[in-house]
C-alpha cells in the first residue's frame, strides 16, 4: 500500500515460499518491499511429496472457468521460469530478515523471521481453510528474532472481501493486506503481542470442492437471472427532521420519526447523504448515480419552509466517478471533499454559487486511491480520515489519517499510517459527533457484504502519533428501514440523513410496486 511505512533501504529481505504455492502475489511481494526501498529476494523452496496445494490447485482452476471468466488474479499459479531472475536470492545473499510464507519453515542464523498467520496458522493452506469454511481469516504478522524462543504479534488486520470473487479472489484481497502489514511490521517497534491460539486447518476435499463449485455455479446463475430484471445495486436516501435526543446517535437504532425516502429515478440511485443547514435553509448533498454509466455525480435538492425537498439538481461532475459529498465551513464559505479516488487524489472544492456551483479549489492529498474523506477538528488540529487501496483488494479494509493545522493544507501523514486493516471498523461512514465531551465516529462494518451494517466507534486517542478507537454496537437495516444494508449516517441537529440497499426492477411500473410495499416502517 501506497500508505505504508517504508523500509529501511539496510532491509535485506528474503521472501521464502514453497514451489507448490508460488503465486502471482508473492512476486507482487517482493516487488513492494523492494518499492519501499528494501533489498528483497525471492527464495522458492522445493515441496516434498504429495504436493499440499493440489486440492487448492484444483479449486482455484474450476473457479477461473465457471465464476471468474478467467480474469487474472494474485492466487494465479506461476512458474519458476515464468520469474523475472532479478528477483530470485543470489548465492552470497545473507538476509537480515525472512518473510516465511509457508506451513512450517527453517529458521535461518542471525535472521528476523516474520511469518503470516491466518486465524493462527501459517501458509497458504491455512488461508484457503479459513476462506473457504469460514470467510476472511485474521491475519497477524509474527515476529521471531534470533535469539527468541517463540514469536511475537507485531501487526494484526483483517481483509475485506467486498471485491473478491471465490476463493481465489479472496487470497488476492488477503495477501494484498499481507503485504500491507508487512510493511508496517518492518518499519514497527515494540515488543509486540502473544499469539492468540489457533484455529486448526480443515482439510479442503473432493466432496467440498464439489459442492462448493455447485453453489457458485447456482449463485452465478442466480444473479445473472436477477440483473435481467433488477439493477445490480441500488441504493436509496432516508431523511427525516429529528429532535436532539430522538436521533440514531442517541437512540442507537432506527426507530423514532418516520423516515422518507428521497424519490429517485428507476436509472438513478441516490445514497451518501450529507444535510447543511446554510443561511436559513436546509439541504441535501448525495451521490447521484447512472445505472447506464456507473458513474456518480454529487446533486443536492433544497427543502422548502415546510421542510419539503425540492427537485434533485446537479451540483458538481468530472470525468470521473464522485460520492461521498463530505462538507465543510471555513471563513463564511462551504467546501466540499468529494470522494475521487478514480482520479488518485483528495480535492477540496469550493462553492462559487451555492448550492450547485463549486470550482475545484486545492488538491490536499495527491498520488493515493482514497474513499470517504472525512474531517475532524480535534485538540487544535484537523485530522482527515479515508480508507485507501493501491489497486488490489477491498476498498473498505485500511483507514489512514492525516493531519494539518489550516484545512488548506500542508497535510501530513500520520505516523503509524495505515492506522488500522479492519472490514469493521476502517470505513468512515459520516461525520463524526460529539457527545457528553467524547469523540465518536460512524464506520461502515463491511464484514458480511459491502454497507452491510453501520458502526459506532468512540475514538479514544487521536494525536499525530497514535489513534485508536472502542466499538459501541452497530445497527442495521429491516423495520423503520427495510433493506439488508446500510452504510451512512449524518445528522447537523435538524435534518438526519441515512442510506440504504433496496430491490430495484428495471421497468417502472414494478419498481412503483416494491416502492409502495418496501417502505419504511412497513
Amino acid at each position: 500500500m501506497s500508505v505504508a511505512p517504508p523500509a529501511s533501504s539496510r532491509d535485506r529481505i528474503l521472501v521464502v515460499v514453497g514451489d507448490a504455492a508460488l503465486a502471482r502475489w508473492v512476486v507482487s511481494l517482493v516487488e513492494a518491499l523492494r518499492r519501499s526501498g528494501a533489498a528483497a529476494f525471492l527464495r522458492i523452496a522445493r515441496s516434498e511429496g504429495p504436493r499440499p496445494s493440489s486440492a487448492l490447485a484444483t479449486l482455484l482452476g474450476l473457479e477461473k472457468m465457471l465464476v471468474a471468466g478467467h480474469r487474472p488474479s494474485g492466487a494465479d499459479r506461476i512458474g519458476p521460469d515464468e520469474l523475472d531472475k532479478g528477483l530470485i536470492e543470489p548465492a552470497d545473499f545473507r538476509p537480515d530478515i525472512v518473510i516465511d510464507l509457508n506451513e512450517g519453515g527453517e529458521r535461518l542464523p542471525r535472521a528476523t523471521q516474520l511469518r503470516p498467520l491466518y486465524d493462527g496458522e501459517p501458509g497458504e493452506t491455512a488461508l484457503a481453510s479459513a476462506l473457504f469454511f469460514r470467510g476472511t481469516p485474521r491475519i497477524a504478522i509474527e515476529r521471531t528474532a534470533p535469539d527468541d524462543d517463540g514469536g511475537r504479534i507485531v501487526a494484526e488486520g483483517t481483509a475485506s472481501l467486498e471485491a473478491a470473487s471465490g476463493i481465489g479472489g479472496g487470497i488476492d484481497a488477503v495477501a494484498s493486506r499481507v503485504a500491507t502489514l508487512l510493511l508496517k511490521a518492518l518499519a514497527g517497534t515494540g515488543d509486540g503481542a502473544p499469539a492468540a491460539p489457533a484455529i486448526p486447518v480443515r482439510p479442503i476435499g473432493s466432496r467440498d470442492i464439489a459442492m462448493r463449485t455447485a453453489k457458485d455455479v447456482a449463485r452465478a446463475a442466480v444473479r445473472a437471472a436477477y440483473r435481467l430484471c433488477c439493477h445490480g445495486s441500488h441504493w436509496r436516501v432516508g431523511w427525516r427532521f429529528a429532535t436532539p435526543g430522538d436521533d440514531v446517535w442517541t437512540r442507537r437504532d432506527l426507530a423514532g420519526g418516520r423516515w422518507n425516502v428521497l424519490a429517485d429515478p428507476v436509472d438513478h440511485f441516490y445514497a451518501d447523504p450529507f444535510p447543511l443547514h446554510w443561511q436559513g435553509r436546509d439541504y441535501l448533498f448525495f451521490e447521484d448515480l447512472d445505472h447506464k454509466t456507473g458513474k456518480g455525480v454529487i446533486s443536492v435538492v433544497a427543502f422548502d419552509e415546510a421542510g419539503r425537498p425540492g427537485p434533485a439538481v446537479a451540483a458538481l461532475e468530472e470525468p470521473w466517478h464522485l460520492s461521498y459529498p463530505f462538507l465543510i465551513e471555513r471563513g463564511g464559505e462551504i467546501f466540499m471533499i468529494p470522494e475521487s479516488s478514480a482520479n488518485r487524489d483528495i480535492a477540496l472544492y469550493r462553492a462559487t454559487g451555492f448550492p450547485a456551483q463549486w470550482r475545484r479549489h486545492a488538491v490536499l492529498v495527491e498520488g493515493v486511491e482514497a474513499a470517504d474523506a472525512t474531517i475532524v477538528e480535534h485538540d487544535g488540529l484537523l485530522y482527515m480520515f479515508a480508507v485507501v487501496r493501491d489497486g488490489v483488494g477491498g476498498y473498505s479494509d485500511t483507514l489512514a489519517i492525516w493531519w494539518a493545522d489550516d484545512l488548506f493544507g500542508p497535510w501530513r501523514p500520520h505516523a503509524g499510517n495505515p492506522v488500522l486493516v479492519d472490514d469493521r471498523a476502517a470505513r468512515p461512514a459520516g461525520n463524526f459527533v460529539r457527545r457528553g465531551g467524547a469523540l465518536y465516529r460512524p464506520v461502515q462494518d463491511c464484514r458480511r457484504a459491502y454497507g452491510g451494517a453501520l458502526g459506532f466507534m468512540k475514538v479514544t486517542r487521536l494525536d499525530r502519533e497514535g489513534f485508536a478507537q472502542a466499538g459501541e454496537g452497530t445497527i442495521s437495516g429491516g423495520g423503520a428501514w427495510p433493506g439488508k444494508r446500510l452504510h451512512t449516517l449524518n445528522y447537523n441537529g435538524r435534518l438526519e440523513a441515512i442510506d440504504g440497499f433496496t430491490l430495484r426492477p428495471r421497468f417502472k411500473p414494478a419498481a412503483d410496486l416494491v416502492d409502495r410495499w418496501y417502505r419504511p416502517g412497513s
